[in-house]
């Protein structure tokens, strides 16, 4: 199992939190598992940017960005170099640390 650390988020997990996952689990799958009710507007098929995370430590052992992820990750609020979409991130067994940013832009409600 692999520790991810969610920072202090203040509506998500205002005191943060440490979960463990199954390597291939992703950051999202996760973050719902254990109660972070991170937000997931196009049911994780990589159409959307509200559950957009940053890495902020183990980013590099995570799986690679595919170019859909790259091109959804542009239209991101607060996007930073080690930024994932929380869907398609998926854990291996080295521990991260998550922030979740304080705002996403929910393209989905935006666009209807």
């Amino acid at each position: 199992m692999t520790k991810i650390i969610f920072l202090p988020h203040a509506e998500l997990c205002p005191e943060g939190q440490v979960v463990e996952a199954e390597r291939g689990t992703t950051i999202l799958d996760a973050a719902l598992a254990n109660g972070i009710e991170l937000e997931h507007a196009c049911e994780k098929s990589c159409a959307c940017t509200t559950c957009h995370v940053i890495v902020r430590e183990g980013f590099d052992s995570l799986n690679e960005a595919s170019d859909a992820e790259e091109d959804m990750l542009d239209k991101a609020w607060g996007l930073e170099p080690d930024s994932r979409l929380g869907c398609q991130a998926a854990v291996s067994e080295e521990e991260l640390v998550v922030e979740i940013p304080k705002y996403t832009i929910n393209m989905v409600s935006e666009n209807n």
